[in-house]
C-alpha cells in the first residue's frame, strides 16, 4: 500500500541516479555507457539532470547536486538520496567511512539535513523514481523528432538533456517561482566535488590511477601531480599551476585495466624509439584516428615491421607538427581506398609551409667595435645616461 504525501514547499529535494541505455545514445558513432544523475523538488517538480560516465560515485552526487542547487538559486532543508550502497560498493572500510563524512560535510556546507530511504525500497523515494520515467519518456521523444541518437560530442549530448530539462522547468515555472522564496539562500561558494590524488609521473610517460594509464607531456617524468579526479575528467596541477585536463579512463574489465593515450604527450620521445610502436602495450589508443590504425596495419603487411613503424610514428609527428590530424587521416582512407600505401614524401610537401609564405628576414650585424667604443664612454664616464637603440 502506499500513501500519498503532502509536501510543503522548500522542505525537500531528491537526488537518484537512473539507468539510460534503453536511450541508445552514441557519440561520433560509439554507443554512450551512461547514466543520469537527477535531483528534484517535491513541492514544485523543479529537476535537475547531469550525465554521468561512470558509476554511482560520491563524486557524481556531488557535482551533480551542486550543478542543481546553483542552477536553482537555493535548497531546501532536506536531502533525500537512497541507501548510496552503489557508491559504497567494494570499497575498503576507511575509504567508505571517508566517503560518509565527505558526504555529511555537502550536506552541512548547504546547511540541509540527509536523509535516506531502506534499502532495496524504491517507492520510499516515489517523488523522484517516477519521475525517472517521465523524463526518459521526454528524452526519447525528443530524439525521435530530431531524427538522429547520434551526437558529435559529449558536449553536444549534455547541451541537449539541459534542453529539455529546461523546458520541463519553463512549463512548471509558476510551482517552481512559488517554492523559490522557500529556498535557504546558497553559500558564498561551492565545496570541492571531486577526490584529489597524488600521483607521479614515471618514466613510462604517464601515471596510474585507478587501474587507468594515462599519458603525460614527457617534460613531466619524476613530478608529482595533484590530480582533481572527477566522474568524467581528471584536472591535473603541478604545485598550484594547472597543467592539464585528461579524460577520465575507466577499466576494461575487472582483469585489465584501461588506458588513456594521447600521441601528443610521446610522440617526440617515440620518433627517437620508433620500434617501440611494435608491441606497444597502448598502440591501439595512441592512434587519434582509425585511419592511422589502417596505415600501420598495411605498411606493417607491405614493408615489414621496422619500416612500418618509422612510417606510422612520421605520420603521427606530421599530424602533430602541422596541426592536421584530422585533414591527413582523410588523405591516408583516400590513398588506402585506392590501394595505394601513404606516401610521406607527398604528405611532407601537401602539409609543408608555402616556401612563398616564408617572409625573408635580412639580419645585419653590428660591429663588435661598437662595444668597444661604447665601454671606453662608459669609462671616462661612468654616470652618463647612454641609450643604445639597435
Amino acid at each position: 500500500m502506499i500513501f500519498r504525501q503532502e509536501h510543503e514547499p522548500g522542505r525537500l529535494g531528491l537526488s537518484d541516479f537512473t539507468d539510460t541505455s534503453v536511450l541508445g545514445i552514441t557519440v561520433a558513432g560509439v554507443v554512450l555507457g551512461h547514466r543520469l544523475y537527477h535531483f528534484r523538488l517535491a513541492f514544485s517538480g523543479f529537476e535537475h539532470a547531469h550525465v554521468v560516465l561512470g558509476g554511482e560515485s560520491f563524486v557524481a552526487l556531488a557535482e551533480g547536486l551542486q550543478n542543481a542547487l546553483w542552477a536553482l538559486g537555493g535548497a531546501p532543508r532536506e536531502h533525500r538520496s537512497d541507501s548510496l550502497s552503489a557508491a559504497f560498493c567494494n570499497l575498503e572500510r576507511d575509504a567508505q567511512e571517508d566517503l560518509t563524512l565527505r558526504y555529511q560535510g555537502l550536506m552541512r556546507h548547504y546547511d540541509m539535513i540527509p536523509t535516506r530511504n531502506n534499502l532495496g525500497v524504491a517507492h520510499e523515494n516515489g517523488s523522484i523514481e517516477s519521475s525517472h520515467g517521465h523524463l526518459k519518456k521526454t528524452l526519447e521523444d525528443a530524439l525521435l523528432l530530431r531524427g538522429s541518437r547520434d551526437f558529435d560530442d559529449l558536449d553536444a549530448y549534455r547541451r541537449f538533456v539541459d534542453e529539455i530539462v529546461g523546458r520541463r522547468n519553463a512549463n512548471n515555472r509558476k510551482r517552481i517561482e512559488l517554492e523559490r522564496p522557500t529556498l535557504a539562500a546558497l553559500p558564498k561558494r561551492r565545496t570541492a566535488d571531486y577526490e584529489e590524488k597524488i600521483v607521479t609521473v614515471t618514466s613510462s610517460g604517464g601515471f596510474i590511477l585507478r587501474r587507468v594509464f594515462y599519458t603525460a607531456p614527457s617534460r613531466l617524468i619524476g613530478h608529482r601531480l595533484r590530480v582533481h579526479l572527477y566522474d568524467d575528467r581528471l584536472e591535473c596541477f603541478l604545485g598550484a599551476t594547472a597543467m592539464m585536463t585528461l579524460r577520465r579512463g575507466r577499466p576494461v574489465s575487472e582483469s585489465k585495466g584501461g588506458h588513456v593515450v594521447d600521441y601528443r604527450h610521446v610522440i617526440h620521445a617515440l620518433r627517437k624509439k620508433p620500434m617501440a610502436l611494435n608491441n606497444l602495450v597502448y598502440r591501439d589508443q595512441l592512434f587519434p584516428h582509425p585511419a592511422y590504425a589502417r596505415a600501420y596495419e598495411a605498411l606493417h603487411q607491405s614493408v615489414g615491421d621496422k619500416r612500418a613503424c618509422k612510417l606510422t610514428v612520421e605520420l603521427l609527428a606530421l599530424a602533430h607538427d602541422r596541426g592536421c590530424e584530422i585533414e591527413l587521416a582523410g588523405l591516408i582512407d583516400a590513398e588506402l581506398d585506392a590501394g595505394r600505401l601513404p606516401d610521406l614524401a607527398m604528405l611532407n610537401e601537401w602539409f609543408g609551409p608555402n616556401p612563398a609564405s616564408v617572409p625573408v628576414i635580412k639580419v645585419e650585424f653590428v660591429p663588435l667595435s661598437s662595444y668597444d667604443e661604447l665601454a671606453a664612454v662608459y669609462a671616462v664616464n661612468p654616470t652618463s645616461n647612454l641609450e643604445v637603440v639597435a
